[in-house]
């Protein structure tokens, strides 16, 4: 094949658009396709003991590695089996008790149809995603789940587009409807991607990130303003607590106390902790959430929290670096 002469910026812009209107119509005849055979799609994968195991060749396998990815990150456990390898020992990860969904656009493809016999043999309920709902998979399955399009956005009507874009449309449907049967929340989501700012903030809690033992800056009631400024200025976060003597939390003191005391021209040198201190300062417990941290700095306009334990008794510090650090702000 020979490259162009030249390049045809406004047909670009054409088939750009041409091939989105396709693809958008071919989405919203989509609806209509889908009834009983969704239903039972998803009443299969909720009752599932076992794992949804999807399958598809080509493009369509390359939709189904996003189809599990999808399902397995917002419930439904899920894996992609290659057809091909599944002829060749990988059969093995389907066990009874799974679901199998195989994608595939004509529904006559060899290495899925090759492994029907396996598949029908282990008990399982064996889901096909297919254009053609009269085709040789389809005759095979359980339940049908129809991908069909009208047309392809390929000028040829040959290279999968709007089918593949039929068929994942199709799988985010039913990840979305198996989510909310399950009733999950913003935190199962949180716990299968630990790694992403919503796994931080909803999993991340104030013990992961505290300052604590002798890195939490501290003094008794009786201390002196001077005691006072070398622990606060030796820990470095901008306030210390004050304890009594059984470590209980009785006060705080912090850097904006300081300035506003040195504003009236008090002699600083006689005070006392107990003097100058905010009783009943807002604490946190150790086991909260770090946001929930995070949202009672704001609501009261403080930088930094003292955690106490179920006794009341000095446990940690966190402040908004802390959590600025830990990327829960």
């Amino acid at each position: 094949m020979t490259a162009p002469s030249h390049f045809d910026a406004s047909r670009a812009l054409e088939l750009a658009r041409t091939t989105l209107d396709i693809e958008a119509r071919a989405l919203d005849a989509l609806k209509a396709r889908q009834g009983d055979g969704f239903v039972a799609a998803v009443r299969a994968m909720l009752a599932c003991t076992g794992r949804v195991v999807v399958m598809g060749m080509g493009k369509s396998g390359h939709v189904g590695r996003k189809v599990a990815a999808t399902l397995a990150s917002t419930g439904t456990p899920a894996f992609f089996v290659h057809p091909a390898e599944a002829s060749h020992g990988d059969l093995g990860m389907v066990t009874t008790g799974d679901v199998v969904l195989a994608i595939s656009n004509s529904g006559e493809s060899d290495e899925i149809a090759a492994i029907v016999p396996a598949i029908k043999r282990l008990a399982v309920t064996f889901v096909v995603m297919t254009g053609r709902t009269d085709s040789s998979l389809a005759q095979h399955a359980d339940i049908v789940l129809s991908s069909a399009v009208d047309q392809e956005a390929c000028p040829m009507n040959l290279a999968p587009t709007a089918s593949t874009t039929a068929q994942m449309a199709l799988g985010d449907a039913l990840a979305v409807a198996l989510l909310d049967a399950r009733g999950f929340r913003e935190v199962d989501f949180a716990r299968s991607h630990p790694g992403g700012s919503l796994g931080r903030k909803l999993l991340m809690h104030v013990g992961d990130l505290m300052r604590s033992g002798e890195a939490v800056p501290r003094v008794p009631a009786e201390a002196l303003m001077s005691d006072m400024l070398h622990e606060m200025t030796r820990k470095g976060l901008g306030f210390t607590a004050v304890v009594g003597p059984n470590g209980e939390v009785t006060g705080i003191f912090t850097d904006g106390d300081l300035r506003r005391l040195i504003e009236t021209g008090a002699d600083l040198r006689a005070m006392r902790a107990r003097d100058v201190m905010h009783a009943s300062p807002k604490v946190v417990r150790a086991e909260a959430l770090a946001v929930e941290a995070a949202e009672l700095m704001e609501r009261h306009r403080v930088t930094g929290l003292l955690v106490v334990d179920e006794n009341g008794s000095l446990a940690g510090a966190v402040n908004t670096n802390d959590l600025m650090r830990a990327k829960v702000i």
